[in-house]
């Protein structure tokens, strides 16, 4: 073979650099494509990932957006790469985010929370400290995947993180004592009043910022076109209702098989065995439930300018006149 002709082969190998990687690998108007995406997103196997692994996808990701393709990369490595690379590096800064405050942390990190949360409700310490904690993880993972460029101040933070874990302990505290005179099972089911309740106070206040002064917009072609609050207060709405139906299926489920198990004779005989059992259960659940209710609404939301503020219509009517549809990220 003469070495042109081997060239030639070489060359024909090599990965196109005209893969969109911005967007994920599967079709996001789509349910199914938007639960793949989430599944891929929220694999509790990437926490395990090492720093080496992380910088070398950041590497493979950062070169292939430059239009440099390493020696010898597939499409499925490529992909493999965005994914690992998306899920420790923050969308709009770029920098490496807290371990716990990742996407693949949260079904562990919720299932060892819920759990126990529901295993220990019945006295005031209890429901104070998991409710606490709880909170504290809330915040941590709100402030790690922030929309946006928009810097959240020290003192905002506190005041959401604080509001919201008075809230939930509140709720907490005020539905046991209403329970006490009810059924059992129905105070099982405090644990998730309190979680609802939580993130109502807590995601607007986190992202108060963003409901005061807005979201970035942009057209379709991902061109910026200002920042408006409507655009905020749906996406934060959506993300309230996405969090506390990803919480309802580890929340609701267990309850009723928890209630059935302590009647068993094997946990009278072991009952510390209840917040094992309970933890794992909670985990089926999140495994599935985080990424299907991550996927019930498109990402990259979008709604029409007429539902925009008065003065931004005008704006973008003068600006972008063919613009009818807006985008944004909604965030998580």
């Amino acid at each position: 073979m003469t070495p042109g002709a081997h060239s030639a082969i070489n060359m024909a190998a090599e990965l196109s650099t005209s893969i969109n990687i911005k967007e994920p690998r599967w079709d996001q108007s789509t349910f199914v494509g938007r639960a793949k995406h989430f599944f891929t997103v929220t694999d509790p196997r990437n926490i395990l990932l090492t720093n080496d692994q992380l910088s070398h996808a950041h590497k493979i990701i950062t070169d292939y957006r430059k239009g440099v393709v390493s020696p010898g990369l597939t499409e499925d490595e490529l992909w493999r790469a965005k994914y690992v690379f998306d899920s420790a590096f923050h969308p709009d800064t770029g920098e490496k985010m807290i371990l716990i405050g990742r996407m693949s942390a949260q079904v562990p990190m919720n299932m060892t929370i819920t759990g126990c949360m529901m295993t220990f409700y019945k006295t005031t310490p209890a429901v104070l400290f998991w409710q606490w904690i709880n909170q504290s993880f809330n915040a941590i993972v709100n402030y790690t995947n922030r929309s946006g460029d928009a810097p959240i101040t020290v003192s905002q933070l506190g005041t959401a993180y604080v509001s919201a874990t008075t809230g939930a302990v509140a709720t907490a505290l005020g539905l046991n004592a209403l329970t006490k005179h009810i059924s059992p099972l129905i105070g099982r089911f405090v644990p998730f009043a309190a979680v609802a309740a939580a993130n109502c106070i807590n995601i607007p206040l986190m992202r108060q910022r963003e409901l005061q002064h807005g979201i970035p917009i942009t057209d379709e072609n991902d061109n910026r076109i200002g920042e408006s609050t409507k655009a905020a207060q749906q996406a934060i709405s959506q993300v309230v209702v996405s969090r506390i139906l990803m919480a309802s299926p580890g929340m609701a489920i267990p309850p009723f098989l928890m209630n059935h198990l302590e009647k068993k004779a094997f946990l009278k005989r072991f009952p510390w065995m209840s917040a094992p059992i309970q933890v794992s259960l909670v985990g089926f659940c999140l495994v599935f439930a985080t990424p299907l209710c991550c996927a019930l609404f498109p990402q990259k939301s979008s709604m029409s300018v007429s539902r925009l503020e008065p003065e931004l219509q005008e704006k973008i009517r003068a600006s972008h006149p063919g613009v009818e549809r807006v985008y944004f990220n909604k965030g998580l």
